[in-house]
């Protein structure tokens, strides 16, 4: 056991922020803008999003730092509530990630596609080239846990590397983002910017998402309870400053009007700083951007199911781990799969977006809200180094209350997608009685 390789700090950190920045900042600004009544609502939105993230980090790191164990983030919910309740959460939270997978996946497609393709490629062969890093990804894995984990931190400094680039385009184009169309000086009532800010709140969401997967790699973390806080907490602070200077970025650069209906806009302001050919180039370096993204997310969720499978909720060949490694090799196969196949079933980013970010929303506000319970069941922890945060119940609160917000817009917006949400969500209730049901006699039995 002393001898496996353990997370620290810098790993951690950087894995936090790899499972948020996927590559939604270089796409959804431009869902954000098309949803918003005016700028005013744009940035307020991102700075909201920010504020939620921020409050959602510091209630995960307390939840990591008083429940620090393998399959976190499925744990907490077998922990805190009826088994049936976890098995259909966690089996929605893994669709809806690996649905972020093949989304991110096309993104990144659609910048690559720039370079390799003279005209648009149609969505099946974008969906083909967006196979392409979940696979590579998929064989990175394999090799183990520490080389994952190296292969992050290298793509993370060439993804913060664009980011910065990005923001540093402030400094170098003129100005834009003041564009006024006769729309933008129309007269709104409260309901329409509400409405407005719920919409563009959903394509942040879904950008600021992904750093409660942290908690999964509990025990495989160097001091879990200290440096799971830790990590989330610095993670997201620097998650948020580039978000902000990044939106404002686009908005200098494109104009508010434009950045509405642009696709690609990471490379239109490369493009605007040195030409065509920087315009190619940062398509590439983007599309390498996808990687850490995908990389993170086989990283973590297979190992949900790994603890779904040792709760006897999930069959027992998910538990199959080589050793030496540390690589849970079917518990990843089945996740590279679920993602390979979400590509061909929704080839349009537009059509995933909606429908993760609603399974999300359900996710976040009941693992979060599993804070109330883990507080009173362990009381001893207190006084211990465990971490404990500060404004504790407000800020629980306002994330579960910001969660149903984007979850009810979802549901105003685009009520199908929240119906088949919710019916997904019914099935694998009736899944997991089905099965415990037949396993009954079985255990009876032994």
């Amino acid at each position: 056991m002393t001898g496996k390789p353990k997370l620290r700090l810098f790993d951690l950190t950087m894995i936090t922020v790899g499972l948020v920045i996927g590559m939604g900042i270089f796409r959804t600004s431009s869902d954000a803008a098309n949803a918003a009544i005016n700028p005013a609502v744009f940035f307020i939105a991102w700075f909201a999003g920010g504020l939620v993230a921020l409050c959602g980090a510091l209630t995960y790191a307390e939840i990591g730092s008083r429940f620090p164990v393998t399959g976190g983030y499925y744990k907490v919910f077998a922990e805190c509530y009826h088994p049936s309740i976890a098995f259909a959460i966690n089996c929605i939270i893994l669709i809806s990630n690996a649905a972020s997978m093949s989304g991110v996946a096309l993104i990144g497609s659609e910048y690559i596609s720039q370079v390799i393709f003279k005209t648009t490629p149609d969505n099946t062969t974008r969906a083909f080239v967006a196979m392409v890093p979940i696979i590579l990804f998929y064989f990175v894995n394999l090799l183990g846990l520490r080389m994952s984990s190296m292969a992050q931190n290298i793509l993370m400094i060439i993804k913060i590397g664009m980011l910065l680039l990005l923001i540093s385009s402030i400094f170098f184009i003129t100005g834009n983002g003041s564009s006024a169309s006769p729309e933008a000086i129309r007269e709104f009532t409260s309901m329409d910017y509400i409405k407005s800010f719920g919409i563009a709140l959903i394509a942040v969401s879904f950008t600021y998402g992904g750093y409660q997967q942290t908690i999964n790699f509990g025990e495989e973390v160097h001091e879990p309870r200290k440096t799971i806080p830790k990590g989330i907490f610095i993670g997201i602070i620097i998650i948020i400053s580039l978000y902000l200077a990044v939106s404002y970025a686009y908005y200098n650069a494109i104009g508010f009007e434009q950045l509405k209906t642009s696709r690609g806009i990471a490379s239109i302001v490369v493009e605007k700083m040195f030409g065509p050919a920087g315009k190619s180039i940062a398509s590439v370096l983007l599309f390498i951007a996808v990687l850490a993204y995908v990389n993170v997310l086989l990283l973590s969720n297979p190992r949900v199911m790994y603890a779904m499978s040792k709760d006897g909720i999930l069959p027992k060949a998910f538990q199959k781990r080589e050793e030496k490694k540390d690589v849970l090799t079917i518990s990843l196969t089945v996740f590279a799969a679920m993602g390979i196949i979400v590509l061909f079933f929704a080839k349009e980013f537009d059509q995933i977006l909606g429908f993760t970010i609603f399974l999300d929303s359900i996710g976040m506000a009941t693992s979060a809200a599993t804070i109330f319970i883990l507080r009173k069941r362990t009381r001893h922890l207190d006084g211990t180094g465990i971490y404990k945060m500060k404004l504790y119940p407000m800020l629980p609160i306002i994330f579960i209350a910001a969660y149903i917000f984007v979850g009810t817009s979802i549901a105003f917006n685009t009520p199908d997608l929240a119906l088949i949400g919710t019916a997904v969500f019914a099935l694998f209730l009736l899944i997991y009685f089905f099965v415990t049901r037949i396993n009954k006699p079985k255990n009876a039995s032994s």
